[in-house]
């Protein structure tokens, strides 16, 4: 089973780590869209803990990149994980 909307918001990190003005940045949004790739295609979905530390360095990554392009992209992100979390079971 594929969860489109974390694959979506992989898809936007790709696209952040392309346009991270820093070469730290780069790999940290790069490493979090691979993450969220293997969520997507994972056995069992992450539950409301995990989405939510992923909500929060994407807060963390948009606060820490300069770049506009990027900051747009990681918040598409951001809103691509709450859709994917309000289908969640529990909290």
């Amino acid at each position: 089973m594929v969860r489109e909307d974390l694959r979506a918001a992989s898809d936007h990190l790709r696209a952040a780590s392309v346009a991270a003005d820093d070469s730290d940045h780069e790999q940290r949004l790069y490493d979090q869209s691979d993450a969220l790739a293997d969520l997507a295609t994972a056995d069992d979905g992450p539950d409301h803990g995990r989405l939510a530390r992923i909500t929060h360095a994407l807060d963390d990554l948009a606060d820490a990149v300069e770049d506009e392009e990027a900051r747009e992209s990681i918040a598409d992100a951001k809103a691509s994980v709450e859709a994917y979390r309000e289908t969640v079971d529990g909290v």
